[in-house]
């Protein structure tokens, strides 16, 4: 037997390929990492998430846009390679745009 919301989450995780927003480009993301069909999965599940909390608390969706994903992952990105490097015994400095 098929599952409905299953099928419509999925279809929803889908359109997110070319979506400008923060879930479109976590799915981006995902979808390079682990490939279509998990990251499809992986999206619709959250998504999942996301409507069980609109529908059972009342919460807002408030899309944080896709500069703040790209911020956030580059934060990410800078303190992994800062934990990696400090047990190598190396410094990481980062460059001011001027110099």
């Amino acid at each position: 037997m098929v599952n409905r919301a299953a099928t419509a989450l999925r279809i929803g995780a889908t359109t997110l390929l070319r979506s400008q927003s923060y879930l479109g480009a976590q799915y981006r993301r995902f979808r390079g990492k682990l490939g279509a069909p998990k990251a499809i999965t992986v999206m619709a599940h959250k998504l999942a998430r996301l409507v069980y909390r609109l529908l059972r608390w009342g919460h807002e969706y408030v899309d944080k846009g896709l500069q703040y994903y790209e911020d956030q992952h580059r934060q990410q990105q800078l303190h992994s390679l800062q934990k990696k490097a400090l047990k190598l015994g190396l410094l990481i400095v980062e460059l001011c745009p001027g110099d």
